[in-house]
């Protein structure tokens, strides 16, 4: 795949748009931005996108907004639960904060995922 990568500043807006709890956890997905709670992911970048995971009713809420769409890494393979955000609500810093704090409290509600243990490496 030759995914473009994000843009320094909607790198910035991303960090910017995340809630100030220390229960975030930052790291990479697909090779952008995201961020996780309890090893739940519940937000990203996805090349110039912003992505939120939501429960089923915030989707529907989300999708209704014109420019809102289902997120699909690759054409036809939509993530269940993850939505765009509309160009109007991602650039505007409050608006994608709101959306990044409920997408929080969903995953936060989630059960913790337990890590798995590393791979036995062949010799």
């Amino acid at each position: 795949m030759n995914w473009e990568k994000t843009p320094p500043e909607m790198v910035e807006l991303f960090d910017a748009s995340l809630p100030d709890d220390p229960a975030v956890q930052r790291r990479k997905m697909f090779g952008f931005p995201a961020a996780f709670v309890n090893g739940n992911m519940f937000a990203s970048m996805h090349q110039a996108q912003m992505v939120v995971r939501l429960p089923k009713d915030q989707y529907d809420v989300l999708l209704a907004i014109p420019g809102a769409a289902p997120f699909e890494p690759m054409p036809g393979r939509a993530m269940s639960g993850y939505a765009v955000l509309p160009e109007a609500v991602r650039d505007d810093r409050t608006s994608s904060r709101a959306w990044l704090e409920r997408a929080f409290v969903n995953a936060a509600a989630m059960p913790a995922k337990q890590r798995k243990p590393a791979a036995k490496r062949k010799r």
